[in-house]
Order: C-alpha cells, then structure tokens, then sequence
C-alpha cells in the first residue's frame, strides 16, 4: 500500500477537473448513495458512483443491496488495479 506521510492514499487513477459543481452534483445524490461515499475508499465522483449504481440497479431489477453490493466490487477492482489494499 502506498502512503503520503500525512497517511492518504497515492493512486494512479487519474484525476480530473469538472466543469459542474462537485458538491451541488453529490447533494443530489440520493441518501444511500451519499451514505456509500461516506465509507468509500476512493474519491469517487457523484456522477460516477450515480452511473454505476444506477446501471447495477437496473441489472438486478431494482434490488438496492445488490446495487450497492456492485459499486463495492467495482471499487475493490479499482483498488487491486492500482495495488491498494484497504485496510
């Protein structure tokens, strides 16, 4: 696991600038979204973490757990991509 000496993480994963607001973008996020972001390992966007949850939503015909449950395994293969275990 790589570490910053004031103990964040460093990634490879690229970085972005956005032409919206990140905070407007993430205040409409529905709550159990805004929830996961809480306890996510990565600086997701909220449009990224909303088109993933909603893609996974739609493929388990509307199962919110199952929704949530993909974003955690998209992440966790982001995570080992880029060598970071959590933890």
């Amino acid at each position: 696991m790589r570490q910053c000496a004031d103990g964040n993480l460093r990634t490879g994963l690229a970085r972005r600038r956005r032409a919206t607001d990140p905070m407007t973008e993430f205040d409409q996020l529905p709550p159990v979204l805004r929830g996961w972001l809480a306890e996510a390992a990565l600086p997701w966007s909220a449009r990224s973490v909303r088109r993933v949850y909603t893609r996974a939503l739609a493929e388990s015909g509307g199962d919110e757990a199952a929704a949530l449950a993909r974003l955690s395994a998209v992440e966790q293969q982001r995570l080992s991509r880029d060598g970071i275990t959590p933890g």
